[in-house]
């Protein structure tokens, strides 16, 4: 077998590496044309309850573009339905809830949540790819309770998140009972995924940049500090991520996370101007990938320079592969970044 990649743990660990790491959000799906031709016959939800079918698409990017990691292919949502959420994936919209939270009383009925019994299909498909496929690690992931906590209020996908953000100020005492059952959730869906062989996670707060700074610092924060230590307590590096949320970069330095993740409207440097000292990661605009090759070889190579600058850098992108983009252009990418960063190191 092919000796073990492990440059993307040593880079969110802080450790010198010969490259930059880099693995790309949604690498494992729409744009793969395998993966369309799956997708005639089968849903997402088929797809991850079928664990040689699933790490077979997680595993396809690492094949096709030479990356340094593999991100288990599923959605956040997968476990809030062991919790008692009936959440189901609809083309075109996403995770639809047709549950959602109204009340103290609909927190309180939420269940416990237990891996093995729940999702052993999750867990079965991490242990085929750690045990018999890749050579990189295999990025464990959940979404973050706010995330969460946004589908399950507004019973799908929002662009304002009005009804969440009104019970959470309204609510207190309610949100924080749902923060600690999402809270306990997450902590042991993630432990389960780091027991079954993930060897890095990251932790998907998409929509929290809906949130002023002082309402994250009292009502997320405590919770994800606690999701954070819990997790850390395995060895495993943890990443923190969020669309729109440069306002809350600092606050996320604060938790003790290994990996500060980035979207494309922050630089490096000046993420490391606000005094973010941890590796980081990022943070390509998704949208250059369907530019001209040389734009987009201009703004990678900007992006590759500020994250040898700042010492500790895992280069992705600020927000997931679209459908339109080509596999040859990742490809030419992953080589780029390889490449011309270790020029860089050199």
């Amino acid at each position: 077998m092919t000796k073990f990649n492990d440059t993307l743990l040593r880079a969110a660990r802080g450790e010198k590496t010969e490259h930059t790491p880099v693995w790309y959000m949604r690498q494992a799906g729409r744009s793969q044309p395998e993966y369309r031709k799956l997708k005639e016959k089968y849903s997402l939800e088929e797809i991850t309850h079928q664990p040689e079918l699933c790490a077979y698409v997680t595993k396809l990017p690492v094949d096709q573009y030479n990356v340094d990691g593999a991100i288990l292919y599923k959605d956040i949502v997968t476990p809030l339905v062991g919790i008692g959420v009936d959440v189901k994936i609809k083309a075109g919209v996403g995770p639809v809830i047709s549950n959602p939270i109204r009340s103290r009383a609909d927190i309180d009925r939420l269940g416990e949540f237990h891996a093995e019994e729940q999702v052993p299909y999750v867990l079965e498909t991490i242990k085929i790819l750690t045990q018999e496929q890749l050579n990189v690690p295999l990025i464990g992931f959940a979404g973050a309770p706010f995330t969460l906590a946004s589908y399950m209020i507004e019973g799908g996908p929002s662009r304002s998140y009005n009804l969440t953000k009104s019970f959470m100020v309204s609510e207190p005492e309610a949100w924080q009972a749902l923060m600690d059952k999402l809270g306990d959730m997450t902590i042991a869906y993630l432990k389960a995924q780091i027991a079954a062989g993930a060897k890095i996670v990251q932790v998907f707060d998409s929509w929290v940049g809906a949130l002023h700074v002082a309402d994250y610092r009292t009502f997320i924060k405590p919770t994800m500090t606690r999701i954070v230590s819990e997790v850390k307590k395995t060895g495993v590096p943890v990443i923190t991520f969020g669309v729109g949320a440069s306002h809350l970069v600092n606050e996320w330095h604060d938790l003790p996370v290994d990996v500060v993740g980035l979207d494309w409207r922050m630089q490096i440097r000046e993420a490391e101007e606000r005094g973010v000292t941890k590796p980081v990661q990022g943070n390509l605009d998704p949208t250059l990938l369907i530019a001209d090759w040389n734009v987009l070889e201009k703004r990678a190579k900007d992006i590759i320079e500020q994250g040898v600058e700042h010492g500790a850098h895992i280069f992705n992108l600020g927000h997931g592969v679209f459908p339109d983009v080509q596999p040859a252009t990742l490809k030419k990418l992953t080589e780029l970044v390889h490449t011309y960063s270790a020029q860089l190191r050199k």
